[in-house]
């Protein structure tokens, strides 16, 4: 007897719900058209067409993993950010949401020339090269591998000509100055490692935390900006919820000024950022 794709999708949805996977509807469409080769925008319309046999089994492996907790973007390869869609592996952190706070501060102000610290998937510095036809950029990551996923998605969104990544922790292999300074940097306690969603543990433990107090990135990242932004230049950094106060003194006393936190969608604060005067 075949199948229809909306008997896959009703499948996937009963066991993530068993699972206790928050959002089982929706995800459950997003791996039953992954296991079918139907396109996710068309999984809605697609209820009654008839699947290849291979797709159940697929889809069984699918719904393992994911019950394992293994983040969706590394079952489907790729997550959608800002504007694009991004290829996603176990080497890079999964973009979120929150994140997309940063893109939307960064692009307030013009820039030409931007420095990505800790660049991962390349998201950040990819999403604003991509909204910015005439800007440029470098994006840095200490892991080679993370590098090779930036340059997918560099060509991906057809930025490639446009973006430079280097291996290099924070500044140490950085030449020059910029007009824009991003980071996610890793900025999650040890302590606070200990309580996350079983799917972080899946992801790099490198770019979630310092394996300290959540503030050290910062501490090489702001009072280094300095010497790589031109006079006027902006840094902007994400940071954890509570982490407003100490990384705005580090703001401070590196000389910044127009200091400034934009919040999240959640309304938490997401995103310090300030300017550069010169020395």
């Amino acid at each position: 007897m075949s199948q229809v794709f909306g008997d896959l999708v009703q499948q996937a949805k009963d066991a993530l719900e068993r699972a206790g996977i928050e959002g089982a509807a929706r995800e459950a469409r997003i791996l039953a058209a992954k296991a079918a080769d139907i396109p996710v925008d068309r999984a809605s319309l697609s209820f009654q067409e008839v699947v290849a046999r291979e797709a159940q089994s697929k889809l069984e492996a699918f719904i393992a993993s994911r019950v394992l907790r293994m983040p969706l973007s590394h079952i489907t390869g790729t997550r959608a950010f800002y504007a694009h869609e991004f290829t996603v592996t176990p080497d890079v952190l999964d973009p979120r949401p929150e994140t997309e706070t940063l893109i939307e501060t960064a692009l307030e102000s013009d820039f030409q020339h931007v420095l990505d610290l800790g660049t991962g998937s390349g998201c950040i510095l990819l999403s604003l090269l991509a909204a910015r036809s005439e800007a440029a950029g470098v994006g840095t990551d200490k892991s080679p591998r993370a590098l090779d996923v930036a340059l997918e998605n560099a060509a991906r969104l057809g930025v490639t000509d446009r973006c430079l990544f280097l291996r290099s922790d924070w500044y140490s292999d950085v030449e020059g100055q910029f007009d824009l300074i991003v980071s996610n940097p890793p900025y999650i306690s040890a302590q606070e490692m200990e309580n996350l969603q079983p799917e972080l543990t899946h992801e790099p433990r490198m770019a979630l935390t310092d394996e300290m107090d959540g503030l050290s990135a910062y501490r090489g990242i702001i009072p280094g900006a300095g010497a790589h932004l031109r006079p006027n230049g902006r840094l902007l950094v994400e940071i954890g919820w509570t982490q407003r106060t100490p990384v705005v003194g580090l703001y401070e006393q590196s000389g910044f000024t127009d200091i400034n936190i934009t919040s999240d969608m959640d309304g938490r604060d997401r995103v310090v950022s300030g300017v550069w005067q010169g020395a």
